[in-house]
Order: structure tokens, then sequence, then C-alpha cells
């Protein structure tokens, strides 16, 4: 991976590769972007007005679960737009300076795109908010006497911001995304296409039986499913198996501890405490967070989303519930009430 390179020439040819072969899983075009067919048939509207008019696309915020394509997404946009990109996140923006660095390198009609927006220092959001509407913004020059402000006209341009928790967003900074759109999870037939595609770009072979299996292991998601095929596929190499089959796919993955449903190690503990230390709820996110050793936000954007889509737990004012669906799939007893 990337980020495991050790400084060893190896490694660095390892990483270089790794890299180049993430680049490649994303598609370039909506064409070939696969899932989400509302949101790319509205996108696809938006863009082709856009270009009629001469203008740059109204700015989008793109939210929804980790992992969904939102990244790949922005870069779609670009290239639909036919424009440059660049590519930042929320916490890398310390200070109003940074933001003008970025803002200064736009040419007319190039997308920047900033993952994690929910998490922009005010600061640097209320710097925003007149550079998003009327492309401009104002900065001061020098201290103390000398200090004067400076009005500093930007090219027309498109902000691609994307979230997991929108509603961290303030009213000011959402109203200004002319495009809001949700990402959802895809279909296990969505994620098979997904599968079929990148097992193409990773030249391994895989038969439609483990496309499937592999497709209802990846919780929706495509990034994990892109990340499950390649273990499986390190496992079926060693086993010195020529395609990835249905039976691959299930050793590989029990033994990563990844169940039929697509749970892991953690999705089962947070399950099994609440049941067994609470009765199945309710019970609130914090007190979940304590004890399996999680933060709260990690519960609610990584692993909350998935089980209520599935419909194993339920929100109420009180907490969260175990629904009787998950009982079932954890070989538990529902307790009836007043048991």
């Amino acid at each position: 991976m990337v980020d495991e390179a050790h400084g060893l020439m190896g490694a660095d040819v390892a990483s270089d590769e790794e890299g180049q072969l993430e680049v490649s899983l994303r598609p370039r075009r909506l064409a070939t972007y696969i899932g989400q067919a509302k949101l790319k048939a509205e996108l696809q509207v938006y863009i082709e007005a856009a270009k009629g008019r001469e203008e740059a696309l109204d700015h989008v915020l793109l939210y929804g679960p980790p992992g969904l394509g939102k990244t790949t997404l922005a870069m779609v946009i670009a290239n639909e737009m036919g424009v440059g990109i660049k590519t930042t996140s929320g916490p890398a923006i310390e200070k109003p300076g940074d933001l003008v660095a970025l803002l200064n390198e736009l040419q007319p009609g190039d997308v920047l795109f900033i993952d994690e927006i929910h998490r922009l220092p005010k600061v640097v959001e209320e710097m925003l908010y007149s550079a998003m509407e009327d492309f401009y913004i104002d900065i001061v020059v020098g201290e103390g006497p000398t200090a004067h402000p400076v009005h500093f006209p930007l090219p027309p341009f498109t902000l691609v911001g994307a979230t997991t928790r929108v509603g961290l967003l303030t009213a000011p900074l959402r109203d200004r995304f002319g495009i809001i759109e949700r990402l959802n999870y895809y279909t296990p037939a969505e994620l098979g296409q997904i599968i079929n595609r990148s097992a193409a770009i990773f030249q391994t072979a895989i038969d439609p039986a483990g496309a499937k299996a592999l497709a209802w292991r990846s919780r929706g998601t495509p990034r994990i499913a892109n990340r499950l095929l390649k273990r499986v596929r390190d496992f079926a190499q060693v086993a010195g198996k020529a395609t990835i089959d249905e039976a691959s796919v299930d050793q590989a993955l029990t033994l990563l501890d990844v169940d039929q449903r697509g749970l892991d190690a953690t999705d089962r503990k947070m399950l099994l405490t609440m049941i067994n230390y609470y009765g199945g709820g309710p019970v609130g996110v914090k007190t979940i967070a304590a004890n399996i050793g999680e933060e709260a936000a990690t519960i609610e954007e990584v692993y909350e989303p998935y089980l209520l889509q599935i419909g194993f737990i339920s929100r109420t004012p009180r907490g969260r519930l175990v629904t009787p669906a998950a009982y079932e799939h954890l070989g538990i007893a529902f307790p009836n009430e007043g048991d």
C-alpha cells in the first residue's frame, strides 16, 4: 500500500504500482461510473446545461457514508466539464491563507474538491461564503497601522464538497450549494459489476458465483468490495487457484472474520454488547463506544449506517435498539416482552 512503503527501493516500486492501480480503479466518466443512477442522471443534465451556457457548474455537495465514491464523482465531474481539479480536505485548510493559496491556483471553471468539508475551521468557512457566491475574497494585507483590506477577485469555479456528516454543516454554508446529492449504498448487482471491472484491472479471473458472494459481503460499499477483492485474490493465489470462486471467497472472508452479511468483528462486538449488557437497548452511542473501545464518531460514521441500512439496529429518542433481524443473524433468541 502507498502508506506502507518503508523507504526501500522495492517498497517504493510496489507503492507506485499500488497507487497507479488505485487510480485505475476510478471511473473517469459518468457513463462508466457504476451505480447511483438517479444522481448520475441529474448530474448529466446539470453538466450539459452548464457547458451549453459556457458557465462553471453550480457548487455541488455530496454526502453519505464513507467509501461510496464521493471523491471519484468529484473527479468525474471535472472530467465531464473538461476542467482541472484541485483536491484537499477540511482539516488540511487550517487558516485563511491556505484557502487563498488554493483559490489562487484555480483557472476559470475549475473544480475545487474539499473532502470532510464539515471539518473546515470557522474562519475559513466564512471566507468561503463570498468566494462561492460572488467569486471574490477580501483579505487583510500588512500588520498594525499599515494593515488594509484587499479585494481579491476569483475566476468562476465549482466547489465540490464531500461529507459523511451533512448535519454538521452550518446552514449558511449548506445553503450556498446549488446541487445537493446523497450517495446511497450499492445493490449486490451493482457491486458485482464493480468487482468484475476491478478484477479485470487486477488481471484476476473471478467467476459469477464468486463475484456474487463477494458483493453480498461488501456492505454495499465499493471501497470495501475492492479491498476484499484484493485480499481474496491473495488467498486464491497462495492456494494455487487460477479463478476466484465462491469457495475461495468464503474461505478467505471467514479467515478475515467477515460474515455472510459483511459484518466484521467490530459490528458483532457492538451488537453483542448491546444485547448482553443492555438487553438489546435502547442504549446511547457514547455508552456503546465506551464499551467496545471505539470513538463515538467512528460508530456513527462507519458502523452504524450499514447496520441501520440492513435493519439490524434502529434509532429511537432514547438510544439504539437491536432488531429481531440482528438477533436471528447472530443465532440468538429474541426476548419476548415480559421475559
